[in-house]
């Protein structure tokens, strides 16, 4: 039913495509009628055409973010090109990747507003917090026992990615949280953030556990009442791991003794794999190199071929270190605009919301920066429509700042006519 308004008002578009990528609400009905049809197709598709002839406000922001990623669309498709495995698999990640990095840039030039802002965080936390309240009520009623797992065959599908896919969301719930005037939207806010994190816990994920640590210090960093918050973080963390059965205990402790874990060398091997590829290649090997066993025994010997495990390795085996540095720029620029957008309105009270979002995106990067360290979760566009979120914010900030200025020049400019209006009549 949204389908046709998202013509008219291709924002509606990016609400559903979000809603659908992140989501994955069509994984979730039973029966095989929901995932026979094509919704990001659809989507796509309709809000392409409501940016063409529908007159919503639009338009192009030319910053270092839509530049980075425009570079990374140009770099992904020359490796594409050079790439080792079979063409099939190449031709259906590269799809999918370049499609959602695509739609980044038609999310960045219709976020105008603040409403369209504040909208779009509210479906990204909707999205993930369904699996973050289903998840804390499922560990807390099971005792821990079982492992919480994200929809299926989806990008957090997997408990690890899910894990810290809820990681990165937890901010945002905190700046929903903070930013609601009503009383009881705030504490449904809070309680969706306590089973959210026991559901991270609850995922038995080694990677996660690290990259909560990590969120929990910067989110603690990040909030006004230091004493108070980190009173309530530590509480929350500690109660949360104290809930967990034994064997949650020795899993967590198997972290300092990966030398003996099998999963954590094969890691390690892959890796490395991943850093010879970049080394040999100027493209690296292209999509699914490092998937691939023929395309790894090209460049090393006795390393099985398995998923990457790391943001960081898949970009650099899969693409090269020119592809690597321009996605890491897409995230540096990112973070440069949260700061700059926390400097500039720092001081000024209607723009209090830009400063607390932009420092809750600052919590997320490091949530997804040092929970993917340990996950294949490199192009997730979820948190990369953070990044373009926090691009429009700064614009945001900027031309508020630079509205009063001109409202003044233009009025010193006035008055300077009227001036020398009067002096000319003086003078005759």
């Amino acid at each position: 039913m949204l389908l046709p308004i998202a013509v008219v008002q291709p924002f509606v578009g990016v609400l559903l495509w979000c809603w659908v990528s992140f989501m994955n609400p069509h994984r979730l009905v039973y029966g095989g009628i929901a995932l026979a049809i094509p919704w990001a197709m659809s989507i796509f598709v309709a809000t392409m055409i409501g940016c063409v002839v529908a007159k919503e406000p639009k338009r192009f922001p030319v910053n270092a973010v839509t530049m980075s990623i425009i570079l990374f669309l140009v770099m992904i498709s020359l490796s594409s090109c050079f790439a080792m495995a079979p063409w099939a698999d190449v031709y259906q990640k590269w799809n999918l990747t370049f499609k959602a990095f695509f739609f980044l840039l038609v999310t960045a030039s219709l976020l105008t507003t603040r409403e369209r802002i504040h909208a779009l965080v509210w479906v990204m936390v909707v999205s993930l917090a369904y699996f973050g309240i289903k998840g804390g009520a499922f560990t807390i009623i099971g005792g821990g026992a079982n492992k919480v797992f994200g929809p299926s065959s989806s990008m957090i599908g997997d408990n690890n990615h899910l894990a810290t896919a809820l990681l990165v969301c937890l901010p945002l719930m905190n700046y929903l949280r903070t930013e609601s005037k009503h009383r009881i939207i705030r504490v449904g806010f809070a309680t969706s953030m306590i089973l959210t994190l026991f559901s991270v816990v609850g995922s038995y994920s080694r990677g996660a556990f690290l990259a909560m640590g990590a969120m929990s210090f910067f989110l603690w960093l990040k909030t006004p009442n230091k004493l108070v918050s980190g009173i309530v973080i530590v509480a929350l963390v500690a109660a949360a791991v104290a809930f967990m059965p034994e064997g949650w205990v020795e899993r967590m402790q198997s972290i300092g003794n990966y030398q003996h874990d099998g999963s954590a060398t094969g890691r390690l091997n892959i890796w490395h794999a991943s850093w010879v590829m970049a080394q040999s290649r100027p493209f690296g090997a292209g999509f699914y190199g490092p998937y691939t066993q023929s395309v790894v025994d090209h460049f090393v010997s006795n390393v099985e071929a398995r998923a990457v495990h790391s943001i960081w390795f898949e970009v650099m085996g899969e693409h090269g270190f020119v592809t690597f540095a321009v996605w890491i720029g897409i995230i540096i620029s990112g973070i440069v605009h949260a700061r700059r957008t926390v400097r500039l309105a720092k001081d000024v009270p209607e723009l209090q919301w830009c400063v607390n979002l932009a420092k809750m995106a600052q919590v997320s990067t490091a949530a997804y920066c040092i929970g993917g360290s340990f996950l294949s979760l490199c192009y997730w566009d979820y948190y990369f429509t953070i990044v373009v979120i926090i691009s429009a914010v700064y614009s945001y900030v900027k031309a508020e700042i630079a509205a009063p200025k001109r409202q003044q020049q233009g009025l010193a400019g006035s008055l300077s006519s009227r001036q020398l209006a009067v002096s000319g009549a003086e003078l005759m």
